[in-house]
């Protein structure tokens, strides 16, 4: 990819003006601040129609909590919430629009105040150019919010010196000028999480062909050419959560050599979503019962995955009909 095809993601180094929103490297030992760890806020931030929306979209599909176009202020109760005890939101990312002095000036109280609890903060800025803007709010035939009734141009112009200082303070630049929104999630993706397969979530569900064919699944693995658990008699009650099941399946070795292969065409496919920015994959394992082979090679195939480093989560469709 060329020069001009790439965006920019730098951390900025520290100045004066970094002081102010940076954590201070002394803190004391304090409830408030052990009780904020591993709590975390990101700033969404920058230029109107650099893709403030689409980066909040993306930190959404990451796990994190997202809110908006929030006034500065509003985010001080936000935060004392989230740091309760008894919270369950852990990542809090607000998308801050910064349209004048006193929203600037609220911004920078608002981060002190934050960094007295001890919570990581982060600033993410979007960028982009003067030329790439008036095109984009051309093709939506919008005004920018500082136009006030003048130029295009000049409201970009006052909105970029106005945000020049947080800019300069921001963790994370990215100029999106030349990116599509699935390039702009595949940046953050890999900024925050990491680069490939690592960031693709797997979910894989046994199901029993009988019951349905699941229609939410990207993949389907048909299990009925292994032998069937189910004519074997003190393995009838049982479930391929069982030991003795696991071992009647994958003693086969039909069912390694499927497993083998089932895993290397599933790490190639699920690299290739992750530069399409696909991050979420769901497999099917299906039998006649979705009671006993399915359950085996989904739980088998999971732990398989996980030890490539993805993350996998494991569910059984038909089990609760045995309750």
């Amino acid at each position: 990819m060329s020069d001009n095809m790439q965006h920019t993601m730098q951390h900025t180094t520290q100045s004066d003006a970094q002081r102010d929103v940076q954590h201070t490297t002394q803190r004391s030992a304090s409830t408030s601040v052990q009780l904020a760890d591993g709590f975390e806020v990101m700033l969404i931030t920058g230029m109107s129609g650099a893709g403030r929306s689409h980066a909040a979209n993306a930190l959404e599909d990451m796990g994190w909590y997202v809110i908006d176009n929030l006034p500065p202020k509003l985010l001080i109760p936000l935060v004392d919430m989230m740091t309760s005890s008894g919270s369950k939101v852990h990542k809090l990312a607000a998308v801050i629009d910064v349209r004048s002095r006193g929203y600037f000036d609220d911004l920078f109280a608002v981060l002190a105040h934050i960094d007295e609890l001890g919570v990581k903060t982060r600033i993410l800025f979007l960028d982009a150019s003067d030329a790439v803007l008036i095109k984009r709010y051309e093709s939506v035939r919008r005004p920018h919010p500082l136009q006030r009734g003048g130029r295009l141009i000049d409201g970009i112009l006052e909105e970029r010196e106005l945000l020049s200082h947080l800019k300069d303070c921001a963790d994370i630049i990215i100029d999106t000028s030349a990116l599509s929104i699935h390039q702009l999630s595949t940046k953050l993706y890999e900024g925050l999480l990491g680069k490939g397969s690592s960031t693709v979530s797997v979910h894989i569900f046994s199901f029993g062909f009988k019951y349905g064919m699941p229609m939410d699944a990207d993949f389907v693995a048909d299990m009925r050419f292994l032998p069937n658990p189910f004519w074997v008699p003190e393995l009838r009650e049982l479930t391929g959560k069982d030991q003795a099941v696991q071992d009647y399946v994958l003693s086969n070795p039909a069912a390694i050599a499927f497993l083998d292969s089932y895993e290397n065409a599933l790490l190639t496919a699920i690299d290739g979503f992750a530069k399409e920015d696909k991050h979420y994959v769901t497999i099917a394992v299906g039998c006649t019962g979705g009671q006993h082979r399915s359950v085996a090679v989904s739980i088998e195939l999971a732990r398989r995955l996980r030890l490539h480093g993805l993350q996998v989560t494991v569910s059984a469709r038909e089990l609760q009909r045995r309750s």
